[in-house]
């Protein structure tokens, strides 16, 4: 077995939890149990891309617009000081195991006029090299799957309180390294979000009090056999809640939570018995369901019910610490149900914020089980480009 065999497996695994899967137990009277953990193509989409989210529990739908708005909630783009900006993030992925593994993202917006804004975003997610073997050892060549995704998005401010904003996207994912019957996935997809915000002051002091909420990667189903089987791409739901309160003249904080929910169907499971005993336990994805009827269905097709729908939801707290505006520091939890993937994290970060840009920085700390990002500082950098554009005139 070639030593990127690691490699291979969790190409596997992903390729495996995109299709209905049938298990088989030999026992008569057996018990069967089967995940509940609902799965999607193009799982990378969900990941946070930006390190100002990342320290603060991966959150972002009502937190203060920044460059990385795109992933979040495009509609805060619509708030947002400045006239443009790019930002850019480094992602290790598995570095416990491979040092090629890595997700990078750019993004930016430019504003149109005091009311309107568009942006754009290109994520990419590398695998590294991976060197195939067959089952005697001898190499087959080399491989480098990878998954991308590029959007553009346009928001606009509806009130002096509320903003709008949508996306369109294009996925792209070549995981073809296990077999040659398979194919580049493609997909489209769009997002459509909505953000609040409210401003006063008390004691002389700023207070704020945001609402967002973006529906993302609504599109087409992908497939990577030429459409013979098609997966759903993670339609999410994320729902998000802000408030800012300025503690003096130089020191603010900020409490943040979102609540977020994959737009999936959940998996439901049959058993059958045969006459020799044998149990044959089909697990169904509810791939048969259409785009627009699986969306809405996902709110209540979980086999125990409301219990069950309110366990599918991931819950993140985050705060945010400012002083001068210009030093950041940052701690948020990460809550995910056991029987839904058990990722419970908690994440540290810390940003400083110069005249024309931001540095920032975020660490995990896994606190029920092992995170491909366990233990992985993590950085990104934001340009404002339009303070650049005004200090060289």
């Amino acid at each position: 077995m070639s030593r990127y065999w690691h490699k291979i497996f969790g190409v596997v695994c992903l390729l495996l939890a995109i299709s209905t899967t049938t298990v088989m137990a030999q026992s008569e009277g057996a018990t069967v149990t089967s995940s509940k953990i609902i799965s999607s193509a193009v799982p990378f989409l969900t990941i946070s891309p930006d390190t100002r989210a990342g320290g603060m529990g991966d959150l972002g739908a009502a937190t203060s617009p920044d460059v990385n708005s795109q992933h979040w909630n495009p509609s805060k783009y619509a708030f947002i000081d400045g006239t443009s900006g790019v930002g850019i993030s480094y992602i290790p992925w598995l570095r416990n195991l491979a040092d090629d593994m890595s997700i990078m993202y750019l993004s930016g917006y430019y504003r149109l006029d005091d009311k309107q804004v568009i942006s754009s975003s290109l994520r990419y997610f590398k695998y590294g090299s991976i060197q195939l073997a067959d089952s005697q050892g001898q190499p087959l060549g080399v491989n480098n799957p990878n998954e991308y995704s590029f959007d553009i998005g346009y928001s606009r401010k509806l009130t002096d309180k509320w903003s709008g904003g949508v996306v369109v996207r294009y996925i792209d994912s070549r995981l073809n390294v296990v077999s040659d019957g398979l194919e580049p996935g493609k997909a489209f997809a769009a997002d459509v979000s909505f953000y609040y915000k409210n401003s006063w002051r008390r004691h002389s002091l700023d207070r704020t009090f945001s609402m967002g909420a973006n529906f993302s990667n609504i599109g087409s189903k992908i497939s990577f056999d030429g459409g013979n089987t098609e997966s759903f791409i993670p339609a999410n739901m994320r729902l998000g809640f802000g408030y800012s309160m300025e503690l003096d003249k130089y020191n603010k904080i900020v409490f943040n939570m979102d609540i977020s929910k994959l737009m999936v169907p959940t998996p439901n499971q049959t058993a059958t018995e045969a006459s020799d005993g044998t149990i044959s336990v089909s697990i169904n994805t509810g791939t048969d369901q259409g785009v627009i009827s699986s969306i809405f269905n996902s709110f209540g097709d979980a086999p125990e019910g409301f219990s069950e729908e309110l366990k599918e939801c991931q819950l993140s707290g985050g705060i945010e610490y400012w002083y001068a505006n210009q030093f950041a520091l940052r701690t948020g939890y990460f809550y995910e149900n056991e029987d839904k993937g058990n990722r419970k994290y908690a994440t540290l970060g810390a940003g400083v914020k110069l005249t024309s840009f931001i540095l920032d920085f975020a660490y995990m700390i896994p606190t029920e089980q092992n995170h491909p990002l366990a233990n992985t500082l993590r950085f990104s950098i934001t340009f404002d480009i339009g303070s650049m554009l005004n200090a060289g005139r």
